[in-house]
C-alpha cells in the first residue's frame, strides 16, 4: 500500500501542475494578446483606453504622471482627458512630508516630428498647480504619435538650501580643525 506522505506528494504535485498553467493562462487572456505581453515584458507599456474598433490614436506619455506609458486613445482625445487617463501629475513630496505650502507649477510639453520641415515641433503649457488650465490647453486634441511630457516644479523652499549649504559648511569647519589641530 501507498502511504500516506505519498498520497500526500502525490496530490500537491498533481495540483501544482494541474492550476499553474491555467491561472497563467487566465492572465495572458485576461491582459492583452500574448505579443502584447511580451511587449510588456520587453519593456514596453501600452495603455488601450479606445474600445476595439474605435479608431485610435497611439500617444506617449513621459515624465511626472502617475501612470507613463503609451496610449491607445479614441481620436480627438484632449489633453486634460489623456492627463486624466494617466491618472494625473504627481505631486512632489520628500520623504518626511508633502510640501504642500511651496508654490508647484506644472510643465507640459506636447511635440510632434514634422517631415516637411525636418524637426520637432513642440507646445508648451505651464501653469501654477492650483490654478486654472492656460488656454488652448482644455480643448487641445491630441493626434498621433504625439509624445506629452509632464514635469511637475516647485520652487527651492529654505530647507533645500540648508540642505546644499549645511554640507559645505560643515566640510570647512572640519578642515580648518584639523589643520588647527596639526
Amino acid at each position: 500500500m501507498i502511504s500516506r506522505k505519498i498520497k500526500f506528494l502525490f496530490f500537491l504535485v498533481f495540483t501544482s501542475t494541474a492550476f499553474i498553467p491555467l491561472s497563467v493562462y487566465a492572465q495572458v487572456r485576461q491582459g492583452q494578446s500574448l505579443r502584447s505581453s511580451q511587449q510588456f515584458r520587453l519593456g514596453q507599456r501600452i495603455i488601450r483606453v479606445a474600445q476595439p474598433g474605435q479608431l485610435a490614436d497611439s500617444v506617449n506619455v513621459w515624465g511626472d504622471v502617475n501612470s507613463p506609458g503609451r496610449y491607445l486613445i479614441p481620436q480627438n482625445t484632449t489633453l486634460p482627458e489623456l492627463l486624466s487617463y494617466s491618472l494625473g501629475p504627481k505631486t512632489i513630496s520628500n520623504n518626511q512630508t508633502q510640501l504642500n505650502w511651496s508654490k508647484r507649477r506644472v510643465e507640459i510639453n506636447v511635440s510632434q516630428y514634422n517631415p516637411k520641415e525636418g524637426k520637432e515641433v513642440v507646445k508648451n503649457f505651464q501653469y501654477k498647480f492650483n490654478d486654472p488650465l492656460p488656454k488652448g490647453m482644455r480643448h487641445f486634441q491630441l493626434k498621433n504619435n504625439q509624445v506629452v511630457s509632464v514635469q511637475v516644479k516647485r520652487r527651492p523652499s529654505f530647507v533645500d538650501y540648508i540642505r546644499v549649504i549645511a554640507p559645505i559648511i560643515s566640510t570647512i569647519a572640519t578642515g580648518f580643525l584639523i589643520i588647527q589641530r596639526l
